[in-house]
C-alpha cells in the first residue's frame, strides 16, 4: 500500500534476542512486523507504533518486511536496496559509527557546493552494495539530528504556509507539528531510510535539535523564557525528541516502565496533550526524567549522557547534570566487570583542545563573579557568542568525570576495561585525544577522546582557519593565561591531541576486533546511486 508509512521502520534498540521497529504511519492502524503487532498511537493528529519483535536467534540476521493492516507497505516495490535485516547481538567483534551535525537538504549539485556530501547518504550507499557483514553493529548519532533554527528553503516553505514568517520565530521550527516535517525531511531520502531500517540506531539530543546554545547558561533561560513563542517551541521540541529519537533508545525492561509511554499509550484518544504535559515538566524540572541510557554490544558497554536537558545552571553550582543523573551515570560507568570497551556518549567533546578548555574554564569564572560584577555581564555575552559551553565550561562536572575515569581506569584486574573512550560530535573538527590521569600505567585503561562532527554542515573554508587557529593556537596562549589570571586550579589530568584536526563531513567507525581498537574516521563521494567512503584519520587506541 503506497503512502501507508509516512515514515521509518526506524530499527532502534536491538539485543541479542529481540528488537524494536518504529513507525509513523499515515491513518490509525494495526502495523506488523514478522510474528508481532502493535496498535498505533495518536500525537497532535500523527500515527505512530513501536513493534516489539521478540523470540529471536541471537547472532542471526532475519529478513523482514512492515504490513500495515495486513496490507505489504514496506519494502516498496521495485526498491533497489537489499532487504531490511534484523541482527541480532552475538559473541565477537563490535563495530560502532558515529557521528554528529547533519543538516537535511537537497543532495544536489547546489546543495553539495555549501554544505558538501552527506557522510550518512555516502554510508548508506557503499553499504547497500556491500556485503551485510560490512554493516556496523549501531549507529550512533551524537546531536543535532535536525536543525530547528537553521532551516532549510523546503521547511521554509512548509512554515510559511502554516504561518506569518514575519512574526517570532520567524523561519525556526514553532511547534509539535512543524518538528513532525522536519524530522520527515531529516529521515526520507531512500538511501538514508533504507540504512535507519537496517541498522539499529542510538541517539541523543544537542542544541540545534532544540535551539543554538540550549540551557547554556541562567540568563538565556531568561531571556527564552520571556519570549512568548518558547514554550510551545520547546515541548514540541522535547516531545517531538522523545518521540521520533529517544523512546527508541530503551531497552524492552525500560519501555515497560517508562511513565512517559505508559501515559501515552494509555492515553485513548490522541495523546498530544499527554506528551505535552510531560515534555514542559521535563524543561521546567530537568531531574523529573532522565534522557541518559546505556547499551550493551557485546564486550562493549555504550552509556550515552544528556550533556543539553538535565543542566544545574545555578550560579556558583553549575553541573552539566544534576545529582540524580549523575549518580546514575557513576553506577552504569563502574559497573564494568564484564565490560571491555567502555564508551561515553556526549554530545559536547569532554576534552577540548587544552587552550579552549581553559578558555572555557576561565570564562565560566568570569562570568561567575571571579572579576567583578561588570565583567561578569561581559564574559556572559563572550559566553553565549562563541559557544564557551562544553564539559569545561561546568567544572564541578569536569573534575568529578575525571575523578569517576580515574577510578573505573585504575581499579583491580577484572573489573577494568581495557580502554575508555568518549564519544562526541558539536565543535564541526574531528581529532582524538588521549588521556593521562593520576596512577595510569600499562597495565590501566587507556582513555581517549573521540570527536566526529560534522556529518553535513561544514565550516566555511575561512572558519575552519578562524576556527582551527583559535582552538589549537591563539587559545593555547590565551585560555591559559586568562585561567590562571581567574585563578583557575588546573584539572587533576592532562592530554594531548593525538590525530587531527580535520574539517571534512565525515563518519567515524570504531571496530574492536580481537581486544584491539581501532578508529577510523571516512568523508564520502557521491556519483549518481554509487558511493565511495575515504579514509582521512585514524588511530588505534
Amino acid at each position: 500500500m503506497p503512502g501507508t508509512l509516512v515514515l521509518g521502520p526506524l530499527l532502534r534498540h536491538v539485543d541479542r534476542t529481540s528488537a524494536l521497529i518504529w513507525v509513523e504511519t499515515a491513518r490509525p492502524a494495526t502495523v506488523r512486523v514478522l510474528d508481532a503487532t502493535a496498535r498505533t498511537f495518536t500525537v497532535h493528529g500523527h500515527h505512530y507504533a513501536l513493534v516489539a519483535v521478540d523470540g529471536l536467534e541471537p547472532g542471526t540476521s532475519t529478513p523482514y518486511a512492515v504490513e500495515v493492516d495486513g496490507e505489504h507497505a514496506w519494502p516498496e516495490p521495485g526498491s533497489p536496496f537489499p532487504p531490511p535485516v534484523i541482527r541480532t547481538r552475538g559473541d565477537g567483534g563490535v563495530r560502532l559509527t558515529f557521528g554528529s551535525c547533519r543538516m537535511s537538504v537537497p543532495h544536489d549539485a547546489k546543495h553539495d557546493r555549501v554544505y558538501g556530501t552527506d557522510a550518512l547518504r555516502a554510508l548508506a550507499l557503499t553499504l547497500a552494495a556491500a556485503d551485510e557483514s560490512a554493516r556496523p553493529d549501531a549507529l550512533v548519532l551524537l546531536g543535532d539530528q535536525v536543525y530547528a533554527d537553521e532551516t532549510s528553503d523546503e521547511m521554509r516553505e512548509i512554515i510559511a504556509g502554516r504561518r506569518d514568517v514575519a512574526e517570532p520565530p520567524g523561519t525556526e521550527v514553532a511547534d509539535f507539528e512543524e518538528y513532525a516535517h522536519l524530522y520527515r525531511l531529516a529521515w526520507t531520502d531512500p538511501a538514508v531510510r533504507w540504512l535507519l531500517s537496517t541498522v539499529p540506531a542510538a541517539m541523543i539530543f544537542d542544541d540545534h535539535d532544540i535551539r543554538d546554545d540550549w540551557n547554556t547558561s541562567q540568563p538565556w533561560r531568561a531571556t527564552m523564557a520571556g519570549q512568548a513563542w518558547w514554550r510551545r517551541r520547546i515541548t514540541g521540541g522535547l516531545a517531538a525528541y522523545w518521540l521520533y529519537q529517544h523512546v527508541g533508545n530503551l531497552s524492552p525492561s525500560e519501555r515497560a516502565a517508562d511513565p512517559v509511554l505508559a501515559a501515552v499509550l494509555a492515553a485513548g484518544g490522541d495523546a498530544g496533550a499527554v506528551l505535552d504535559e510531560f515534555a514542559w515538566q521535563a524543561d521546567q524540572d530537568p531531574a523529573s526524567y532522565r534522557w541518559s541510557f546505556t547499551r550493551d554490544v557485546g564486550p562493549a558497554r555504550l552509556v550515552m549522557i544528556d550533556t543539553r536537558c538535565g543542566r544545574v545552571l545555578d550560579p556558583g553550582k553549575r553541573t552539566i547534570v544534576d545529582d540524580a543523573e549523575w549518580d546514575w551515570i557513576a553506577g552504569q560507568v563502574r559497573d564494568t566487570e564484564h565490560v571491555e570497551h567502555l564508551f561515553l556518549g556526549t554530545s559536547l567533546p569532554y576534552l577540548l583542545p587544552r587552550g579552549l578548555h581553559d578558555l572555557e574554564a576561565w570564562n565560566e569564572a568570569t562570568a561567575g563573579g571571579a572579576w567583578g560584577g561588570r565583567f561578569a555581564r561581559a564574559a556572559e555575552s563572550l559566553r553565549q557568542a562563541i559557544d564557551l559551553e562544553h564539559w569545561a565550561a561546568f567544572g564541578r562536572s569536569f573534575d568529578a568525570m575525571a575523578a569517576l575515569v580515574t577510578e573505573v581506569a585504575t581499579a583491580p584486574d577484572g573489573r577494568r576495561p581495557q580502554t575508555v573512550s568518549f564519544l562526541s560530535g558539536d565543535v564541526h573538527y574531528s581529532y582524538a585525544a588521549r588521556l593521562a590521569y593520576p596512577g595510569r600505567t600499562d597495565r590501566t585503561s587507556r582513555v581517549y577522546q573521540l570527536v566526529c562532527s560534522p556529518v553535513r554542515n561544514p565550516l566555511s573554508r575561512t572558519l575552519r582557519y578562524l576556527n582551527g587557529a583559535a582552538a589549537f593556537a591563539v587559545a593555547r596562549v590565551a585560555g591559559t593565561a586568562l585561567a590562571r589570571l581567574a585563578r583557575v586550579p588546573k584539572p587533576s589530568v592532562r592530554w594531548s591531541i593525538d590525530a587531527g584536526p580535520r574539517f571534512d563531513n565525515a563518519l567515524a567507525t570504531l571496530e574492536v576486533t580481537d581486544g584491539s581498537v581501532r578508529v577510523r574516521w571516512e568523508t564520502g563521494r557521491v556519483d549518481g546511486d554509487t558511493a565511495t567512503m575515504s579514509e582521512v584519520l585514524s588511530v588505534t587506541l
